[in-house]
C-alpha cells in the first residue's frame, strides 16, 4: 500500500464539480433489531453461524493451481504441463447456494511457514488430520507475523482463465517497448572491495577504474554491467574464475590546486553462478511457471548501467536538470525532470516499461537563501527562535554543503547539526596549547571575512569525533541532491502541476526520451545483445459499458446510464435519503462573517432536501449556532496551535446546544475552515470522532464564498452517507444481474496499509479492512483500523488468538467482526468472498497471499467448524508506470474531453502477464494530465470467474463511489480502506502537522490498535524498538452501553460478552455506526 500517491490525496473539504472525493455509506438503523444478545464462547463460534444442517459441496471443481519448478514469483504456464496440485491452499468447493446450508471444507492452519512446511507433506498424512481436528489446532495456535520466502512454492498463483470479450473493441498505444534478446551466455560474478564502501558511486568509480584499466587485459575484451554493491555480469566468460586487483582512486578535484588524496583499494572478482536465459525464454513462452528473477535482474542492470553514468538515479528513475525545466516548489526545493525504465516480462515478450517522472531536489543554494526560504520570512535581522532552530536542523541534517570563502576551492561537507550556541559566542582551541579562538574572530583573520549573521547558529559537520564549524553564510548545498522527505501542500501541488501533462503531450516527451536514450547505440545494451524497438505498443483494448445506476422513484429521473464516467443528480433523488435533526456550525474562519455563514448553511440545507434528504435538515426547522471563534487573529492563533484549545472550544459549543435547545444528541457538526489551515483538520477530525462522538463536515473559506452548485450538491452526498443514507444503487444490483455476486450472499472487502512519510522512523503503519454489510446492493461499507508495527505490509490482525485467563483460547480479528457485522446487518451469512488488497508490491505477492488468505480462512472457521466459503483474492495496483494513450488522439468518439482513453478501457493482453489472471482497467474520466489505470492481479480464486466477469464486476463497483457523481479509479472497497487508514493516521499522531484533509473512508475500530498476537503484548517498531501506540477509544458508540473492555485487550477493542457486539467508531466516510447496533 502509502506512500503519497496523487490519486489518493482524497480532500475531505470538497473541490467544487470535479471532486472525486469522499467515501460509502454505513447502514442505518433498521437492522438493529435484528441484534440477539452475544453469550457464546467466541471461539465457539457466533450464534448465527451455528447452521441447521451440513449439506456437502459438491464435487471440487477442477483446479487452476498447480506447482512447478525453479524460483521467482510463481506463474502459471499458458500450455498445459503436468503440475501436481497445491495440497494447502485449495480451492474451495464450488456448489449452488442454499439459504442455511454449510460447507463442509477442509480448514488450512498454521502459519504461513507452518503452511510452507506442510505442502511437501504426503497426501496419506494429510488426509489422517479430519476438519475438525485441523480447526481444534488452529484455535490453539497463535497467529503471529512471519516472514515467508518470495521463492515459496506452496502456492501457485491463478492462471489467466481466458481473456474478456465484453465491450467495444479499440487500439491504445502503451509505454511499453518491445526487447529483443540473444542468447548470450551470461555470467554473474561476486565483487568484495577492500576496504568496504558502502557508497554506490565510489563503488561504481571503483570499478570504472578497472575497466578502464585491465578490460584488454584482463577481463578479456568484456564490457560487464555492474550493480554498484556486489554484483558484476558480463556476456560470456572471463579469463579467470577468481582474480584480485589493485586499483587506486583519487579524490575528485576541489579547486584548491593541492594534490589530490588517493586512496587504494584491494577488488576480488569471483565467479558466482552461470545466468541462464533458456528459463526466461521458456517462461515467456508459458511453459515454466516461475519467473527467474535474476535473468530480468541482470537486463535491468545492463539498462541502467549508462544512464546511471549520466543521470541522478533515484530507485529505477534517473533525473537531471538537462531532462527539463527546473520548477522551484518552496522552501528551498525545486523539481526535476527525469524518466522511469524497467524491463517486464509481458504477453508480446520481454518489454520495456518507460515513464516520465519528477521529482524534488534541493535548490543549489546559499544556506541562508535556503534558510530564509524555509522560515518564509527575513529572519536575517533577527536571532533565531528554538522551533526555527529545529526546523533549519531537520531540513538540513544529511545534506551536503560546499563551502564559499575559499576561492575555487569548495571542499564538501555534510551537515551533522546546529550549534546551540550562536556564532559569536562560538570559540574553539587553535592550538595544542589551548589558546581559544572565536569563530567570527578566526574567519576575519584568516580569510579577511567579516561574519554578518552572528546571532545565527553555524552548521555543524564532518563526523562526530571531530566537528567543525561553518557559519552559514559561506556555505552553499550541494546540487543533485534529492529531498527524500514529506511535501508539504503548497510544494505537493506546484509538483504536481509539473507532472500534469496531457496524453498527447506526455506520450511525446516519452517517445523524444526514447530517441535521447538511443538504447541502439547503448554500448552495454550491444554487448548482452538487447534490442530495443523505439516505437510504443499497440495494444488491442476493450471499452466496458457503463452501469445504470438506480436512484429514489420520487425524482424525475429515477434511474440514469452515465456518460463518459459521468453523471449529475439534476431531477434525481438519493436512493435512501439520510436524516438530520440537530446540527450545528462552527466557523473558524476570520474571513467569514456570521451572516455569510448563515446564508451558505440555508443554501447547503436547501440542497440537502433537494437532493433527497429528510425534510428535517432545513434552515427553517433548526435553529442553527455559529461561534465566529476568529473574530481577532490572536485567538484565531491559540486555537489552531493548541490541541486543548480546540477541544475546549468544541465540548462547550456541544454542551451550550445540547442544553439551549434541548436536543439528545448532534446528528451533525458543519465546521469551516481557514484555506490555510495547517494542522486544525485533523486536530478536528480526531476530537470529534474520539471523543465526543459527533459526525462533522468541512468546508474551506473559498467554497463559504463561491457557493456554486455542484459544490453544495457533492457536500449533499457526502453529509448523506455521513448520516447513513445511501446515494445510489447499481441498477443490476437489484435485479440480481451481477454474476457471481447476485446469486448468493457475498461479501466484499477492501484492505490496505498505510506507511509513515520518509524520515518517521518510528511511527506505525495504520491497517484498515472495510467490508460491504448489504447484499445485494454492495453499497454500504463497514470497517476497522488497526495500528502495527513500523513498515510492516502484513495485515497482522486480520486473524489473531489469545489466552484469556478465564475462558481460555480466545479468537478476534479484522476478518471475523467484519463476518459477524455483515451476517448481522443483512441478515444473510456469506457464501462468497471478494477481498481486494490495495498497495502491495510484485515481490510480496507470496507472502500477502499466504499469510492473510489463511488468516481469512481462520476467521471463517473459527465461527463455524467446516465453514469456508470460497475466496477470491485481488491485489489492486495504482503505483505502477503503465499508462494507456489513444490510438488517434484526434478521434473525439474515442478520447474523452481530457484527451484520455475513455472510461471503462481494459487491457487484457500483450502487455500484461504472460500467463497469470491480471488486467489494466481505466474506470475514470480524466480531468487533466494523463489517467492511471489500475492494474487488477486475481492471485487467488475459487469462485471461478471468467476474465469478463470480474472485469465487469471492477468496472461496475466504481460507479458506486459513495461522495461523487463520477466514477472512481479504483474499486471502492480498496479506495475506502486507504481512506480510512489515512483518517486513522490523524487518530495515531497527536501532533500531526499535516495540513492536508484527507477524506475519512471507512468505519475505522474503535480500538486500541496494534497489540501482539499475545493480547496484551503490543507490538514493537522495527525502527528503534519503539512500542507501537494504541489508536484512540472512538466516543461515537460509548452510548448507553458499557466503555470498559477485557483483559488483556485484543489489537480490535471488544465490548464485554454482555454488551450487543463489538466496538466500531462511525464510519468516516458515512459517519453512521447504526448497522453494527452498538
Amino acid at each position: 500500500m502509502q506512500q503519497s500517491n496523487s490519486s489518493y490525496q482524497g480532500i475531505e473539504r470538497s473541490r467544487g464539480p470535479l471532486s472525486q472525493r469522499g467515501g460509502s455509506g454505513g447502514s442505518n438503523g433498521e437492522h438493529s433489531s435484528q441484534l440477539g444478545d452475544m453469550t457464546q464462547q467466541q471461539h465457539a463460534g457466533c450464534f448465527e453461524y451455528q447452521g441447521r444442517a451440513e449439506q456437502p459441496r459438491g464435487d471440487s471443481l477442477p483446479h487452476r493451481h498447480g506447482a512447478s519448478t525453479g524460483s521467482g514469483r510463481g506463474v502459471g504456464p499458458a500450455v498445459e504441463p503436468f503440475r501436481p496440485p497445491v495440497t494447502e491452499l485449495h480451492q474451495a468447493a464450488q456448489a449452488p447456494y442454499h439459504a442455511g446450508a454449510i460447507p463442509t471444507q477442509a480448514i488450512p492452519s498454521g502459519t504461513p511457514e507452518e503452511v510452507q512446511a506442510k505442502a511437501s507433506s504426503t497426501p496419506s498424512e494429510q488426509a489422517a488430520s479430519s476438519p475438525v481436528q485441523q480447526f481444534s489446532d488452529q484455535v490453539k495456535s497463535k497467529l503471529t507475523v512471519q516472514s515467508v520466502q518470495a521463492s515459496s512454492k506452496a502456492v501457485r498463483f491463478l492462471l489467466r482463465p481466458g481473456k474478456g470479450s465484453s465491450g467495444t473493441k479499440c487500439i491504445v498505444k502503451a509505454n511499453h517497448l518491445f526487447a529483443e534478446l540473444s542468447n548470450k551466455d551470461l555470467h554473474h560474478y561476486d565483487v568484495s572491495i577492500i576496504p568496504e564502501i558502502t557508497s554506490r558511486g565510489v563503488n561504481r568509480a571503483i570499478m570504472e577504474q578497472l575497466v578502464k584499466l585491465y578490460r584488454e587485459s584482463h577481463l578479456g575484451r568484456r564490457l560487464p554491467a555492474y550493480d554498484g554493491r556486489k554484483s558484476l555480469y558480463t556476456a560470456g566468460p572471463l579469463p579467470f574464475d577468481s582474480k584480485e586487483f589493485k586499483i587506486t582512486l583519487k579524490d575528485e578535484d576541489d579547486g584548491s590546486h593541492a594534490p589530490r588524496r588517493e586512496r587504494e583499494f584491494r577488488v576480488v572478482i569471483k565467479l558466482a553462478a552461470r545466468v541462464d536465459l533458456h528459463h526466461l525464454d521458456m517462461f515467456l513462452q508459458g511453459r515454466q511457471a516461475d519467473a527467474p528473477q535474476e535473468a530480468l535482474q541482470v537486463l535491468d542492470i545492463v539498462l541502467r548501467e549508462l544512464p546511471t553514468t549520466w543521470y541522478s538515479s533515484v530507485g529505477r528513475s534517473f533525473y537531471s536538470p538537462d531532462l527539463g525545466r527546473r520548477q522551484p516548489l518552496g522552501e528551498g526545493l525545486e523539481s526535476w525532470c527525469g524518466f522511469y525504465q524497467s524491463i517486464r516480462p509481458t504477453q508480446m515478450g520481454l518489454s520495456l516499461n518507460i515513464d516520465i517522472s519528477s521529482t524534488a531536489f534541493f535548490e543549489p543554494l546559499p544556506v541562508i537563501e535556503f534558510v530564509t526560504q524555509l522560515l518564509n520570512k527575513d529572519a536575517t535581522s533577527r536571532p533565531l527562535s528554538d522551533a526555527d532552530c529545529v526546523k533549519i536542523k531537520k531540513a538540513l541534517r544529511g545534506v551536503k554543503v560546499e563551502v564559499t570563502h575559499r576561492g575555487n576551492m569548495r571542499r564538501k561537507y555534510r551537515v551533522s547539526g546546529l550549534t546551540s550556541q550562536t556564532t559569536r559566542e562560538l570559540i574553539f582551541p587553535v592550538d595544542e596549547r589551548g589558546t581559544m579562538k572565536s569563530v567570527v574572530q578566526y574567519f576575519r583573520e584568516t580569510y579577511g571575512i567579516v561574519i554578518q549573521h552572528t546571532q545565527w547558529p553555524c552548521l555543524q559537520v564532518g563526523k562526530q569525533q571531530r566537528l567543525n564549524y561553518l557559519p552559514m553564510e559561506v556555505c552553499k548545498i550541494v546540487e543533485g541532491q534529492r529531498y527524500s522527505k514529506r511535501l508539504n501542500e503548497k510544494q505537493i501541488t506546484a509538483l504536481l502541476k509539473v507532472t500534469c501533462q496531457r496524453p498527447h503531450e506526455r506520450e511525446c516527451d516519452i517517445a523524444q526520451t526514447v530517441r535521447r536514450n538511443a538504447y541502439y547505440a547503448d554500448p552495454y545494451a550491444q554487448e548482452f545483445g538487447i534490442k530495443i524497438d523505439e516505437k510504443l505498443a499497440t495494444v488491442e483494448a476493450r471499452v466496458l459499458p457503463a452501469p445504470w445506476l438506480k436512484y429514489h422513484d420520487t425524482g424525475r429521473e429515477k434511474d440514469c446510464l452515465p456518460q463518459v464516467g459521468q453523471w449529475n443528480m439534476m431531477n434525481k433523488k438519493m436512493v435512501n435519503g439520510g436524516t438530520v435533526n440537530n446540527w450545528i456550525c462552527i466557523n473558524f474562519s476570520r474571513n467569514v462573517q456570521d451572516h455569510q455563514a448563515r446564508s451558505f448553511c440555508a443554501e447547503l440545507a436547501q440542497m440537502c432536501y433537494i437532493s433527497g434528504m429528510v425534510r428535517g435538515f432545513m434552515y427553517s426547522n433548526i435553529i442553527c449556532s455559529f461561534h465566529c471563534l476568529a473574530s481577532s487573529a490572536t485567538f484565531i492563533k491559540e486555537v489552531t496551535g493548541k490541541v486543548h484549545h480546540i477541544q475546549s472550544v468544541l465540548m462547550h459549543v456541544k454542551a451550550h446546544e445540547i442544553k439551549s435547545h434541548g436536543f439528545q444528541e448532534l446528528d451533525l457538526l458543519i465546521v469551516i475552515l481557514p484555506d490555510n489551515n495547517g494542522s486544525l483538520y485533523g486536530i478536528l477530525k480526531r476530537i470529534c470522532e474520539t471523543q465526543l462522538g459527533i459526525v462533522s463536515q468541512c468546508c474551506l473559506t473559498k467554497h463559504v464564498y463561491r457557493m456554486s452548485k455542484q459544490y453544495l450538491a457533492n457536500v449533499a452526498l457526502k453529509i448523506n452517507v455521513k448520516v447513513g443514507g445511501r446515494n445510489t444503487v447499481l441498477a443490476d444490483a437489484l435485479s440480481r444481474r451481477i454474476p457471481l455476486v447476485s446469486d448468493r450472499p457475498t461479501i466484499i472487502f477492501g484492505a490496505d496499509v498505510t506507511h509513515p512519510n520518509p524520515g518517521e522512523d518510528s511511527s506505525p503503519s495504520i491497517a484498515a479492512v472495510v467490508a460491504s454489510q448489504d447484499w445485494p446492493e454492495v453499497t454500504k461499507y463497514a470497517g476497522l483500523v488497526s495500528a502495527q508495527a513500523h513498515r510492516q505490509e502484513l495485515i497482522q490482525d486480520l486473524f489473531k488468538t489469545w489466552q484469556d485467563p478465564v475462558r481460555g483460547t480466545v479468537s478476534a480479528g479484522m476478518i471475523k467482526e467484519l463476518l459477524i457485522s455483515f451476517r448481522r446487518s443483512s441478515g444473510h451469512k456469506p457464501q462468497r468472498i471478494i477481498f481486494y488488497r490495495d498497495g502491495v508490491s510484485e515481490g510480496q505477492f507470496y507472502q500477502i497471499l499466504l499469510y492473510e488468505l489463511d488468516a481469512i480462512r481462520k476467521a471463517c472457521a473459527s465461527l463455524e467448524p467446516n465453514y469456508q466459503p470460497p475466496v477470491t483474492f485481488v491485489v489492486v495496483q495504482k503505483r505502477h508506470h503503465t499508462r494507456l494513450f489513444p490510438n488517434n488522439p484526434r478521434d473525439r468518439n474515442s478520447v474523452d474531453k481530457s484527451g484520455n482513453v475513455l472510461p471503462g478501457t481494459v487491457v487484457d493482453s500483450k502487455i500484461c502477464h504472460p500467463t497469470e489472471f491480471d488486467f489494466y482497467l481505466c474506470s475514470h474520466a480524466g480531468i487533466q494530465g494523463t489517467s492511471r489505470p489500475a492494474h487488477y492481479h486475481v492471485l487467488w480464486d475459487e469462485n471461478n470467474f471468467s476474465a469478463d466477469d470480474l472485469q465487469s464486476l471492477a468496472n461496475n463497483l466504481c460507479y458506486t463511489y459513495a461522495r461523487c457523481t463520477r466514477s472512481v479509479s479504483v474499486v471502492p472497497p480498496a479506495y475506502y480502506a486507504h481512506l480510512a487508514a489515512s483518517r486513522a493516521r490523524f487518530y495515531a499522531e497527536a501532533d500531526s502537522s499535516d495540513g492536508g484533509s484527507i477524506a475519512g473512508g471507512s468505519a475505522a475500530a474503535g480500538g486500541r490498535g496494534g497489540a501482539g498476537a499475545g493480547g496484551g503484548r503490543s507490538s514493537r517498531s522495527s525502527a528503534g524498538n519503539v512500542a507501537v501506540r494504541p489508536l484512540p477509544l472512538s466516543r461515537r458508540m460509548l452510548r448507553g452501553s458499557c466503555s470498559t473492555v477485557e483483559k488483556p485487550r485484543p489489537a480490535i477493542v471488544r465490548l464485554p460478552e454482555r454488551a450487543s457486539t463489538l466496538l466500531l467508531v462511525p464510519c468516516v466516510f458515512c459517519g453512521s455506526s447504526s448497522s453494527m447496533a452498538c
